[in-house]
């Protein structure tokens, strides 16, 4: 029986479809890169929990109850690596629950979300440019991503990742938050400024969930499709999650793999 285990902690998704092809194809990849540990499933939302379990019967984990089931496995060694993108209030969270179990391992060690370090924002930014080529490659269209946004300081790497965007020559990537700034009212006049007779709209979040159908390509008045098709632009949307591209998924392999 192995007694190394890899926890990874996703706020998690009702929708099966995006849950596996992106939070799924995370795990993969590390099931894949680590056959000598056991990887475990891990949501914070106990709303999403509660969901799947009543519409799936899917009993997933939070992080204090998948802990203690380790240590009732007998599992000596743990590494936790979120799939959150930043630090922000749910990572405050996993740190808090996490450190509530030092000492009752005997190696406990936690793993940084996909936005950290300068070289984190630079590797995200080749990593988007290597996805959306094509439409990077047209300069007739603006390519917009919707992060999720908070309330905490954290949602400064929105701002952030717009300054990596523009220092690595990208004229035509632009980042906002559904729950933040940059709001799309923002995004608005910089694609304005930029000339774009197009756009392409992308999640910049792990999973394609409720704010990626609904806030961004739902058909209402307020989802940034129907605000973008209202100023005049012609609008395609991606309804993929960060985790189903490759080039994010090996970044949280090289956050994993700093703790191991």
């Amino acid at each position: 029986m192995k007694n190394r285990a890899i926890l990874v902690v996703s706020f998690g998704t009702t929708y099966p479809q995006t849950l596996e092809e992106t939070i799924g194809a995370i795990e993969r990849e590390i099931e894949k890169a680590y056959p000598e540990y056991f990887v475990r499933r891990c949501f914070t939302s106990g709303i999403v929990r509660k969901v799947l379990y009543q519409r799936e019967g899917l009993q997933i984990d939070d992080v204090p109850d998948a802990l203690e089931r380790l240590l009732e496995e007998g599992v000596t060694e743990v590494a936790v690596q979120p799939t959150h993108v930043m630090h922000g209030f749910e990572y405050d969270k996993l740190q808090s629950q996490a450190a509530a179990f030092t000492g009752r391992f005997p190696r406990l060690s936690l793993g940084r979300p996909l936005l950290s370090s300068t070289a984190d924002y630079q590797e995200v930014v080749q990593a988007l440019r290597s996805e959306f080529a094509d439409p990077l490659a047209d300069p007739q269209a603006a390519l917009v991503l919707m992060g999720h946004g908070t309330e905490h300081f954290a949602n400064a790497c929105y701002a952030a990742l717009n300054d990596h965007v523009r220092a690595a020559g990208v004229r035509n990537l632009f980042v906002g938050a559904v729950e933040g700034y940059p709001e799309v009212d923002d995004l608005l006049i910089r694609i304005k400024e930029s000339g774009a007779k197009r756009v392409v709209l992308a999640p910049l979040m792990v999973v394609a969930g409720d704010h990626a159908r609904n806030d961004m390509a739902g058909a209402g008045p307020d989802s940034w499709k129907s605000r973008l098709e209202s100023a005049g632009y012609p609008v395609t949307c991606i309804l993929k999650g960060l985790g189903s591209y490759r080039t994010i998924r090996q970044i949280y392999l090289s956050h994993l793999r700093e703790i191991l």
